[in-house]
């Protein structure tokens, strides 16, 4: 009996690994040499691969299709019919497999509907991207980004809410009260 659900719509290929309760929905194709971990969700009409990685706990919504050079850490959202490319000048007519460009998305990091992620960039930790953005440069950690393109208009938790950060650069998340410092322009977290 398997630890993983695919739905009878959808194929998975021969070399594949899925990781236990992970559930891989209507109408969607994990290609060979592909590997997800535990507690995934993969709405309908989705694609993995081929040889793409993806951590543990995350969860991609309906329609979309995550390419070779895409790098997935544990616990990303990805929103519905968000977009990644991994050529930065494709042509119909030239291959260019050799020339994927690797895409990095961090741990909890979070890309909303709708949004396009342009190859060779990296989404910082638990940084949140707005649905209908393109991602065209490197995004820091905590980062909130909007716009077309991208552009940073302020700083949220790990649980996603926005931070105010007091005259000492310090910042409480009233969700569970967990405290981040913005120093250099950057974020980070305050362990206790």
């Amino acid at each position: 009996m398997s630890k993983y659900f695919v739905h009878d719509s959808s194929f998975v290929d021969d070399n594949v690994k899925i990781g236990e309760n992970t559930k891989v929905w209507h109408f969607s194709h994990i290609l060979s040499g592909s590997t997800i971990g535990n507690n995934c969700s993969f709405g309908q009409n989705c694609v993995v691969g081929p040889k793409v990685n993806i951590g543990n706990g995350v969860k991609v919504q309906n329609n979309i299709s995550i390419y070779e050079g895409v790098e997935v850490e544990d616990d990303v959202f990805l929103g519905p019919s968000m977009v990644f490319t991994n050529v930065i000048n494709p042509r119909s007519f030239i291959v260019r497999k050799e020339e994927f460009k690797v895409t990095l998305l961090k741990k909890g990091c979070s890309i909303g509907a709708n949004a396009t992620v342009v190859c060779g960039n990296t989404i910082g930790r638990y940084a949140l991207v707005g649905a209908g953005s393109v991602v065209n440069k490197d995004v820091k950690d905590f980062a909130l980004m909007v716009g077309v393109p991208i552009r940073q208009i302020g700083w949220v938790s790990i649980a996603g809410n926005r931070l105010e950060f007091d005259e000492n650069n310090i910042a409480i998340d009233s969700f569970d009260n967990s405290k981040y410092r913005l120093q250099n322009d950057e974020v980070t977290l305050i362990e206790e």
